[in-house]
């Protein structure tokens, strides 16, 4: 099974599957970021580090085949805290790994543009940080291009995210 958590940046996505990973026997937290870092930190100078990572296609195909291995060989829960927007980039990894047979539930966290930016700033960035920055267009793709089960977060602890995740998978 894998569990991909969705949501702007702020919303709590790290935090919710950390704490869902301590709950969930047989569980592992895998994250897409790390392939990016890999992906930039062994291009060129003049290329890395340019942009979104998630735009690069190998980026996104070496996680669509990371995940579907996994869960073929292991029996176990994957939990992918994650956010994507890009209509295209769920269809390559979220859709495809559904088409594929695998067990997915997406769940996108949602809060109100005025939390994501002051569980931002709790956290060390700015408001004008590049996360900050993103969060109109999450709340747009997740209001309107990005299909999911959405909990919003806004008046919820991370326990009872967790709790409303865990009644929907089961």
């Amino acid at each position: 099974m894998i569990i991909w958590i969705n949501g702007a940046f702020g919303v709590g996505k790290t935090s919710v599957a950390i704490k869902l990973s301590k709950v969930l026997k047989n569980s592992y937290i895998f994250d897409p970021e790390m392939a990016g870092e890999y992906i930039w930190d062994n291009l060129p100078e003049t290329l890395s580090r340019k942009g979104d990572f998630q735009d690069i296609p190998l980026w996104r195909d070496f996680n669509y085949q990371m995940l579907d291995y996994i869960q073929k060989v292991w029996d176990g829960i994957i939990i992918v805290p994650m956010t994507i927007i890009n209509p295209l980039y769920y269809k390559e990894l979220i859709s495809k790994l559904e088409e594929n047979g695998s067990e997915l539930h997406h769940f996108i966290l949602t809060a109100d543009k005025e939390i994501l930016i002051e569980r931002l700033i709790k956290r060390g960035d700015l408001n004008t940080s590049w996360p900050a920055n993103q969060i109109d267009s999450c709340i747009y793709a997740f209001e309107s291009l990005i299909k999911g089960n959405k909990i919003d977060t806004c008046n919820l602890s991370i326990d009872e995210v967790v709790n409303k995740i865990i009644v929907e998978i089961k």
